[in-house]
């Protein structure tokens, strides 16, 4: 109670503390429990969590006092850091956003803000592209409506091996977690801030950058030799349909917006998730794309760093999954390298390394071997997949793929998309499709297909007690083919079995579920080895 009071006596934000104040005087201990159950920590994406009131929900005072720390830890090593501030179309986004500048700056910092309401892509762009020390992104990703978060980038002078404008990882997140505990209060670290306007000497600036035009210029050249393409293209509710259908155009393909989710709306109307991976999600996309005759639909998430596409099936549209779409834009690369045009990717043009996480398929890996390159497997999150020497293109199953490392070290789903829209059109030109090409590389390197399985709990503490039921009596089979071998990792549990398949076991690092990934050669085992799988957790 006492730290409740102490919050809302120096909660810059009228709204929120009235609401903890609200909960005091009722002696709502419940709500109160929620919103006090510990700082808010860097996880798999940064921060994230609902908007709302508390130490442990997305908020002014947070994002303000988050900020102080990442500038009092950025001047342990550089002075007058350059930090890149963009934000989505999110509750409190644009307001959160604001609120990062004015404490960059009044922290002897430059803040180099991007419009609002853009996608991930530019903020992680601009990082690499001005040099900046770190970028801050206001985004929830593909969250649920209520969710918001605060992703962190280092580069510049901070960052200069092959983590420049990675995602921040270890020791970075555990030192800046220290900063934001021993942080003011957050109305006194903006009260700081506004007597101490950026103009004044001493303090650094606000400066106002649009690096979309630069962005876009880059992206064009990942553009294949064949553009006859019909594409339809949905934003999910967020930002990326502006910048997207630009590119697209500018490429040469036809674009055509999904209207009723072209606009940024954070409450997300006609999703139940805004997740393009979610059951449902893509209904009205496909409705659109069959009415104007598609070859293609494209979907963004709403910060427009995942990327999904599906195409006309046999029985209606069929979405691709994740790995399905990196095995592609695998494959597509490295023919394009070798062949004269180049890719449009510059490591591409070089033997280098592809990468993707552990959970993702084991395809990419038989592709890169075929083509002559490297491959390595990492940990699950872009932030370990960026860091890769020498990558050439790395990607995760859950739709994020990073098609030109040296122009984001992340997740692109942008510039995803104009890579997928010339693989399309140079497959419609062969009368092939996308899913043709995929039956190639299959019969190029071997079969191999995943399916997810994801548990879903309102109680989290379920999640730790599943991970320990799999430490201590780990499964001995699936679908009946005993398990040969078994590895454990950070984040979870692999498993091996006789007949080829493989299980990954981990808790997401971004939403309350046990995710497991499956994969096999024969398809016909995926069901029966998820049936198993259900017994066993019986959530």
């Amino acid at each position: 109670m006492a730290h409740a009071r102490q919050w809302a006596e120096h909660d810059p934000d009228p709204a929120t503390a009235a609401e903890v104040r609200g909960w005091i005087d009722s002696g709502d201990t419940e709500a109160l429990a929620a919103a006090f159950a510990g700082p808010l920590a860097f996880g798999t994406a940064g921060l994230r969590a609902a908007v709302g009131a508390g130490e442990s929900r997305m908020n002014r005072a947070v994002v303000i006092r988050t900020t102080y720390g990442l500038m009092r830890w950025l001047r342990r090593t550089v002075e007058d850091p350059v930090v890149v501030v963009g934000c989505d179309a999110r509750h409190g986004s644009a307001q959160f956003q604001k609120d990062v500048a004015k404490v960059v700056a009044a922290g002897g910092g430059t803040a180099l803000v991007l419009p609002a309401e853009n996608p991930t892509p530019l903020t992680a762009f601009t990082v690499r592209q001005a040099g900046a020390d770190a970028g801050v992104m206001v985004t929830a990703s593909h969250n649920p409506p209520a969710d918001n978060g605060y992703k962190v980038y280092l580069g510049g002078r901070v960052v200069t091996d092959d983590g420049q404008g990675s995602q921040l990882i270890s020791p970075a997140d555990k030192e800046i977690a220290g900063e934001i505990a021993a942080a003011p209060a957050a109305d006194e670290i903006l009260a700081a801030a506004e007597a101490s306007p950026a103009t004044t000497s001493g303090f650094g600036e606000i400066r106002q950058v649009d690096t979309r035009a630069e962005y876009i210029v880059r992206a064009l050249k990942l553009t294949g030799p064949v553009t006859d393409l019909t594409i339809a293209l949905t934003a999910m509710h967020g930002v990326g349909a502006a910048i997207g259908q630009n590119l697209l155009s500018r490429a040469g393909f036809t674009v055509s917006l999904v209207p009723e989710q072209a606009q940024p709306d954070p409450d997300f109307p006609t999703v139940e998730f805004p997740n393009p991976e979610e059951p449902g999600a893509l209904d009205l996309g496909k409705a659109h794309a069959e009415k104007i005759g598609a070859d293609v639909l494209i979907a963004y998430d709403p910060d427009a760093d995942r990327c999904a596409v599906a195409v006309p099936g046999d029985s209606g549209w069929r979405q691709l999954t994740g790995d399905e779409t990196g095995a592609l834009l695998g494959d597509y690369l490295a023919r394009r390298a070798a062949g004269a045009g180049g890719s449009g990717n510059d490591a591409a043009d070089e033997k280098g390394t592809f990468a993707n996480s552990i959970v993702s398929s084991r395809l990419l890996g038989r592709i890169a071997k075929h083509y002559g390159y490297g491959h390595k497997e990492t940990l699950t999150g872009f932030k370990w997949i960026s860091r890769v020497s020498g990558l050439v293109f790395g990607y995760e199953e859950a739709i994020g793929f990073c098609p030109d490392p040296g122009a984001v070290h992340d997740k692109d789903g942008i510039s995803t998309s104009v890579v997928l829209a010339s693989l399309a059109a140079e497959l419609k030109a062969e009368g092939k499709t996308l899913l043709d090409r995929l039956a190639e590389i299959h019969a190029m390197v071997g079969p191999l297909t995943t399916r997810p399985l994801t548990f879903r709990v309102a109680d989290t503490s379920l999640i730790g007690k599943a991970m320990k039921k799999v430490a201590a009596k780990p499964p001995t089979e699936f679908a009946g083919s005993p398990v040969a071998e078994t590895k454990e990792f950070s984040q979870g549990f692999i498993f091996f079995t006789e007949a080829d398949d493989r299980v990954v076991v981990r808790p997401s690092g971004t939403e309350p579920k046990l995710k497991c990934y499956l994969e096999s050669p024969d398809p016909e085992r995926l069901a029966p080895i998820s049936e198993d799988l259900r017994a066993y957790f019986d959530l």
